[in-house]
């Protein structure tokens, strides 16, 4: 079939298949979840804390006011929950304390797959708390906790993404009772950044129950709310008379590590090193931090990937420098977040050129807010290399709160790692957001401009408008982004210069209470992309159904038309070429994902049958096996296979996690990957003991090779083994 006639009955259909399902039921859900209820927390002396062992018998428990009013967010939007939950809220000079009393009628039911620090607790009942000290209705935290005593903290941004690598200083404990599950929270509040004087707080909680897939909420329980959306949270009052030191922690470092380098020529070191960073509360919301010698030794494997397109690979950061307060230098709304071409600065770009670690001397960053600007500025020096002299990279980002929930900014870097250029690069947006269009629907906007200026290539623009209508029945978004042929931010990301990308996305879900099936979701999806001369590069429609049944189990199958048009050959892995010129096919797409509650999960998801004008088949698989809540093991296996007119390839990554939680707050951590196109096999085990709150000692072993063809031998590169101890002192 042409494409262009494939296109028109594709388009000609959706609307008519949209049409057919019935609507949810969730006005009334959505109309009750626009009162923002509040709580005052009760102050107490000192003296009086509680214990945060799990247990609600300290008698100052019962001096706080209690939330028990907590809805259903899904099964059945708006409904009570069907167990009782009873939140409680203290603070003293130095911490604000949680208890939660999670009631269960069937309590030997209630289900624990992790204990282990900053675990996956989706996978079990557990309980979360959201806090919003500057009320930004947009940015704030997370804390979650287990009825083991596992728990886990994130930075929220932007009310899209969860920042789960980040890492705060705090306590928490929970215990099973006869009737369900206990826990207590206690988070210091030099650990969040507030403003002085604030007495309100933007604030919300949520709880899990597993084997009902039932979540509650105290607010925002409409179900087109995402959980990391904290637009329509309650607020906490009360909060005065904080004592804030001189707001200065210090964290040390000392290390020991062993490195083999082999096969030829073998290298053996034995190093030593010392740390330090410090962050200093300019304001209770604004803090300076300084490093010195970062250590990223305890940063996980970035997962192993091959590249199969024309376009580079995005990998996200996972380094706990660049990952404290990040929500300061987000730009440009849904357009740049989890969409990765053209973002104005990739922090990975610091300390990497050409694939090849650099080390950063020092780094500085102010990040946080001064009367209600957002401020986030990072400067980094990094140190010479044979190829490159030491660099000064900067990035400064700075926004502004309009219209209650909106905001308006821009952001400016300097700098290019690889000092082959001047680099610069200046951007403006403006991020509009409104939760009451239409009664209660939300609406959101956004706009961005950048343009890079670089000694090189020259200067370009990037420009991205979006709009996002994310509800129910009924959801859209239309977006566009152009990205100019020389728009070149070397401390941002760029994957496809020189297109005009738009994208058209239509949603009709309904819910179902009562019943085996519980959601049906049906979307359909337009892309085009061109470049400046308006010629069609890439089209893509896209049709998606999605199930999810009253275990959360979920599967999905889409069908996908895509045209490309290559303009020149490029090479599949293993030398397999993809001819210049237009490309026409058709994919089917089904996935399937078990619910996380069990004690075994399996996901599969396939890919078939085309691809230009071969033939095409793709298969991601991984099992998740649960020991309990303290041994996790996680196999996976990814395989693209190319039988192309040129030749044959096919790539296949293999990869094994392990977590093993010995205590809440000691775990041991593996990862091995490998994949049959570089044939580079690679090992990682860490260990982590936090024996006090800020307190740790990390082991890590780190194994790279080559196995090489045609015997499969095993021939070991690097080698290394590092022990660090560092400590806190808070001032």
């Amino acid at each position: 079939m042409p494409r262009r006639v494939f296109a028109r009955r594709m388009c000609g259909a959706i609307p008519a298949m949209i049409a057919l399902l019935p609507f949810g039921g969730v006005a009334s859900a959505q109309q009750a979840d626009m009162i923002r209820p509040t709580i005052h927390a009760t102050r107490i002396d000192t003296a009086d804390a509680p214990t945060i062992d799990g247990n609600l018998s300290d008698p100052i428990w019962a001096r706080a006011g209690v939330i028990d009013d907590f809805r259903q967010k899904i099964p059945d939007p708006g409904a009570p929950a069907t167990e009782r939950t009873e939140l409680r809220i203290l603070y003293d000079e130095n911490n604000i304390y949680f208890a939660v009393y999670a009631y269960d009628n069937e309590p030997d039911l209630v289900i624990s797959r992790t204990m282990a620090r900053d675990g996956n607790l989706n996978t079990g009942d557990s309980f979360r708390i959201y806090l919003d000290p500057g009320m930004t209705r947009r940015n704030g935290y997370s804390f979650e906790i287990g009825p083991t005593g596992g728990r886990s903290d994130a930075l929220i941004e932007n009310n899209t993404n969860y920042l789960t690598e980040w890492d705060t200083i705090w306590q928490a404990n929970a215990r099973r009772v006869v009737d369900g599950w206990t826990g207590e929270i206690a988070i210091p509040f030099r650990s969040l950044s507030y403003e002085r004087g604030r007495t309100e707080w933007g604030f919300d909680a949520a709880r899990l129950i597993r084997r009902k897939a039932e979540l509650v909420r105290w607010t925002s329980y409409s179900p087109e709310i995402p959980l990391q959306d904290i637009s329509r949270s309650g607020t906490l009052t009360g909060i005065a008379n904080i004592r804030e030191g001189i707001g200065l922690d210090v964290r040390v470092y000392g290390r020991f590590r062993f490195k083999h380098d082999g096969p030829a020529p073998q290298r053996d070191a034995l190093s030593g090193a010392t740390g330090a960073e410090a962050y200093y509360k300019v304001t209770p919301s604004l803090t300076g931090t300084l490093t010195l010698n970062p250590d990223f030794s305890d940063s996980p494997l970035d997962k192993r990937q091959v590249n199969t397109s024309r376009f580079s690979l995005f990998t996200p950061e996972t380094r706990a420098f660049f990952l404290q307060d990040a929500v300061a230098f987000e730009f440009g709304g849904r357009n740049f977040q989890n969409r990765n071409n053209s973002r104005p600065f990739f922090s990975r770009n610091i300390g990497l050129v050409d694939g090849r670690p650099v080390t950063i001397m020092a780094g500085g960053k102010l990040s946080g807010s001064y009367n209600d600007t957002g401020i986030g500025a990072i400067s980094v020096v990094t140190n010479e290399t044979s190829t490159t002299p030491r660099q000064v990279l900067s990035v400064l980002r700075v926004t502004r709160p309009v219209l209650a929930q909106s905001k308006i900014g821009f952001i400016v870097t300097n700098g290019d790692p690889t000092g082959a250029s001047e680099n610069t690069l200046a951007g403006a947006d403006f991020q509009y957001r409104n939760t009451n269009v239409l009664g209660g629907k939300v609406f959101q906007a956004d706009f961005a401009y950048q343009r890079s200026f670089s000694s090189i290539v020259g200067e370009d623009d990037a420009i991205g408008i979006g709009f996002y209508y994310p509800n129910e029945p009924w959801g859209g978004e239309l977006r566009y982004k152009h990205v100019g042929s020389r728009f070149d931010p070397a401390l941002g990301f760029v994957a496809r210069p020189n297109i005009k990308n738009y994208v058209a996305t239509v949603t009709r879900r309904a819910r179902f209470q009562d019943q085996y099936l519980r959601s049906f979701r049906i979307e359909a999806q337009t892309q085009l992309v061109t470049n400046f001369a308006n010629e069609t590069h890439t089209l893509k429609n896209q049709v998606t159904v999605a199930f999810a049944n009253r275990y959360a189990d979920t599967s999905r199958v889409g069908v996908i038309n895509r045209y490309e048009f290559i303009p020149t050959a490029f090479n599949l892995p293993g030398g397999v070429v993809i001819p210049a010129g237009g490309y026409q096919w058709t994919n089917i797409i089904p996935y399937i994902d078990t619910t996380q509650g069990r004690a075994v999960v399996f996901a599969l998801g396939v890919e078939c049958c085309s691809y230009y004008d071969g033939d095409y088949l793709a298969v991601e698989t991984e099992i998740r096996f649960r020991y309990g809540d303290r041994l996790e093991i996680v196999p996976s296996f990814e395989a693209e296979f190319f039988d192309m007119p040129t030749g044959y390839v096919g790539i296949q990554i293999y990869s094994l996690s392990t977590f093993l939680s010995i205590t809440p707050t000691m775990q041991l951590i593996t990862q091995t990957q490998y994949d049959n196109i570089s044939r580079n096999f690679g090992f990682s085990a860490r260990y982590f003991w936090e024996y006090s709150p800020g307190n740790e000692l990390f082991i890590g072993i780190g194994q790279t090779a080559l196995i090489t063809r045609p015997n499969q031998t095993f021939l070991g590169q690097v080698s290394e083994f590092s022990i660090r101890m560092g400590r806190t002192f808070r001032f």
